[in-house]
């Protein structure tokens, strides 16, 4: 199940991708905000998205506001989160967070986002596995910090 959330800045470019995700075939569920609020914060709608990409290993979680960042830091305080950030750029950070830290969900930084550089964004996200290996030692050891 892919979960997606925004706060106000991300909120068109989320009905967008939620809309190509449906269209791609995808599981996805809408975590809100379902109406355009520009008094709305962000920790309201991205602290219970994260709640239910944790319950699965096989979830995942997109958000999205102005910048991403608010967004990422709320999401990483829930165990067993890991939230990388992406605001444009090399697509190759987009590869190495899943190859390399099993990103279980994507911060996307709205204001600095096409609709196409978002959807080739998520496309590779989606389907790019993590590496396991080396990499699964670290990932552990984070496990341990949350303790």
């Amino acid at each position: 199940m892919i979960y997606i959330t925004s706060d106000h800045a991300g909120f068109e470019l989320k009905n967008n991708i939620f809309n190509y995700l449906k269209e791609q075939g995808q599981e996805v569920e809408d975590c809100g905000p379902f109406k355009y609020d520009q008094d709305d914060d962000y920790p309201d709608f991205v602290y219970p998205c994260a709640l239910k990409v944790a319950e699965s290993p096989n979830n995942r979680g997109i958000i999205l506001g102005k910048s991403g960042t608010g967004e990422a830091v709320v999401a990483n305080k829930v165990r067993g989160i890991r939230a990388a950030l992406y605001q444009g750029g090399q697509l190759k950070l987009v590869e190495l967070s899943r190859q390399h830290n099993d990103a279980n969900i994507l911060s996307l930084g709205a204001e600095f986002l096409s609709l196409d550089q978002t959807k080739q964004a998520i496309e590779l996200w989606l389907k790019t596995p993590f590496e396991g290996g080396r990499h699964q030692r670290r990932i552990e050891k984070i496990k341990q910090i949350e303790q």
